[in-house]
């Protein structure tokens, strides 16, 4: 496998690795400048050129893949007899100056319902970095045309459509997916809730809907024999606290907004806390 197909695969089984790229070289080196490989925190893919070079780059790319908040960094590598590493020597003559780039777990979303909010908040979940998963239980919502206006989106976005029990998704779904049920119909967002509670490794499970819908879900999920504390877990309503506008792009910034405040505390907590996977 390739740098290109490794970076890929670690962002397709949500795991974190560190890119790195010759910079720059002076003399003479075992790779040009623009050279990569991919470290993981089992494997690597790629070179750099082999020897002390490519042991210090890996050495020190599973350091950053243990600091929670690494930042990329330069490191200069001297390939000469007279600059030995704890990996040995390599005695080319020349120097290397490695950049080494962090390649972080992006987050995960699941949109059940892309109806005029869904859709809403797809155009905006798609201008960041993540992964936003699209589904409905009705084809229409889901066509080319209906979702052109995500061409150019810098999510990578999968759709699904599953025009009978939608619900089947969710164990499909990475670890740590934060899920949003919005779709048309109160039946499917109540069969949503239930197989979410029941779903292991989800991240936030947020409702669309009004305080009554929310008192009738409670009482089912409960009398369903979810615990009290798992059910108040779902988040409703959704979106930034004390919204009024009832405007599908005002509703899909507020929910979009919510999302970015919760992935940024997730990172601090992260990073007060050394050791925590990504």
């Amino acid at each position: 496998m390739d740098w290109l197909r490794a970076v890929d695969d670690l962002r397709t089984r949500r795991q974190a690795g560190v890119l790195v790229t010759v910079a720059s070289v002076r003399g003479h080196a075992p790779r040009e400048a623009g050279a990569k490989m991919v470290v993981g925190a089992r494997a690597t893919w790629g070179t750099v050129g082999g020897g002390n070079l490519e042991a210090v780059a890996v050495a020190r790319g599973r350091d950053l893949l243990a600091e929670p908040a690494a930042a990329p960094e330069l490191r200069t590598v001297a390939l000469s007899d007279r600059a030995p590493y704890e990996h040995g020597v390599q005695c080319c003559g020349g120097e290397v100056v490695l950049l080494l780039e962090p390649l972080a777990v992006v987050p995960s979303v699941a949109v059940f319902g892309v109806g005029h909010v869904g859709l809403e908040l797809a155009r905006v979940l798609a201008r960041s970095d993540l992964d936003l998963h699209l589904v409905d239980s009705r084809p229409e919502q889901l066509t080319a045309e209906r979702l052109a206006a995500l061409a150019d989106a810098r999510a990578r976005v999968q759709v699904h459509a599953v025009p009978v029990l939608p619900e089947l998704v969710l164990a499909e779904l990475p670890p740590g997916t934060d899920v949003l049920v919005m779709t048309h119909d109160h039946a499917e967002d109540a069969a949503l809730c239930d197989a979410a509670l029941r779903t292991p490794a989800l991240g936030s499970v947020g409702l669309i809907g009004s305080a009554g819908k929310w008192t009738r879900f409670r009482r089912t999920l409960l009398d369903d024999g979810h615990p009290q504390a798992v059910v108040d877990g779902i988040r409703t309503p959704i979106g930034l606290p004390g919204l009024t506008a009832k405007d599908p792009a005002a509703i899909a910034v507020s929910v979009a907004a919510a999302l970015h405040l919760e992935w940024q505390r997730r990172a601090e907590r992260t990073r007060s806390t050394p050791g925590t996977p990504a």
